[in-house]
C-alpha cells in the first residue's frame, strides 16, 4: 500500500479474507507497501509494514486506493515497478477503488475489462486507451486481475474471490459473521437509484424521498406528498446536484 490510502478500500477485503480463514478457508494476509509506514486518507498512521516481497504463482495482490483530490491522483513509481514484476511471477491482482489507476501504470489492464470508482471512469478511459474501463458495475474479473468500483465494493470483489475459491457455503457464512449482502452481482450499478437528486439541504424533500423509496409498490400524488410534510406542493423541490469534476493523475517518488 502507499501514502494515503483509504482505510475502508483496505479494511473492507481483509475483513472477509480473515472471516472466511475462521471458516476454514487457506488465507494467509500480510500487510506491506512501499514504506514501513505510512498515512491513511483519514489520518490513521499504518506502521510496521512489510516490504515489497517476492511472490509467485498462487499468491493474491490485493491493491487497496488511495485518495481522490484536487491534487491528483498521486501513483508511487516503485509500487508500479513491483506490480510489474508480480505479474511477471505469475500472481493474481485485485485493485480496488482508485486501486485500479496503480495496475493501470503497471499496464496490467490493457486489453482487459476492468473498473473503478466512478469519479475516474472517464479519466481513466483517457489515461489507459487500451483498457477496457467498465461503467456502472461493482466489479469484474479478467483473467488474472479483478478490479471493482468505489470503496464498499471492495467487500463485494472480496465475496466474489471468496466465492469462487471456497464455494456458496463458506461465502455465505462470510456474508453472516460481517452482517453484509451475501453477495451483490458485480454487474449492478455502482450509484443507487435512491441516491439520485440528493444533493440538496431540504430536510421535508428528503423525507419524501425516503417515504417513496420505503413504499415503492404504492402510487403517490403531489398533493398527498406536500401533506405529509407539510408543504404546498408548488413549493421547492431543492437543487440540482453539482457537475461531476475531472481528475487527473500524477507520479511521485515519495
Amino acid at each position: 500500500m502507499q501514502e494515503r490510502v483509504n482505510l475502508l478500500d483496505l479494511a473492507g477485503p481483509v475483513q472477509v479474507f480473515d472471516a472466511a480463514g475462521h471458516q476454514g478457508a487457506q488465507y494467509r494476509v500480510e500487510f506491506v507497501g512501499v514504506a514501513g509506514r505510512v498515512r491513511s486518507a483519514q489520518g490513521l498512521v499504518l506502521a510496521e509494514l512489510g516490504e515489497l516481497p517476492d511472490v509467485s504463482g498462487g499468491d493474491l495482490v490485493v491493491v487497496p486506493g488511495p485518495r481522490i483530490d484536487r491534487a491528483g491522483l498521486r501513483v508511487e513509481p516503485r509500487l508500479v515497478e513491483w506490480m510489474r514484476a508480480a505479474a511477471g511471477a505469475g500472481v493474481e491482482v485485485a485493485a480496488v477503488c482508485s486501486g485500479a489507476a496503480v495496475l493501470g501504470e503497471a499496464g496490467l489492464l490493457d486489453g482487459r475489462r476492468c473498473t473503478t470508482h466512478w469519479e475516474l471512469v472517464e479519466a481513466m478511459r483517457v489515461r489507459y486507451p487500451r483498457a477496457k474501463v467498465q461503467d456502472g458495475v461493482l466489479f469484474t474479473h479478467d483473467g488474472p486481475v479483478s478490479t471493482s468500483a468505489g470503496v464498499a465494493s471492495g467487500i463485494d470483489l472480496a465475496l466474489s474471490l471468496v466465492h469462487r475459491d471456497h464455494g456458496a457455503a463458506v461465502t455465505a457464512a462470510v456474508a453472516r459473521a460481517l452482517v453484509v449482502y451475501l453477495r451483490r452481482q458485480g454487474s449492478g450499478d455502482q450509484l443507487s437509484p435512491f441516491l439520485s437528486h440528493r444533493a440538496h439541504v431540504d430536510d421535508a424533500v428528503h423525507a419524501v424521498q425516503d417515504h417513496i423509496a420505503a413504499n415503492l409498490a404504492d402510487k403517490h400524488r403531489l398533493e398527498e406528498l406536500a401533506a405529509r410534510v407539510h408543504l404546498s406542493p408548488r413549493g421547492s423541490l431543492g437543487r440540482s446536484p453539482p457537475p461531476r469534476g475531472s481528475r487527473r493523475w500524477s507520479s511521485s517518488s515519495g
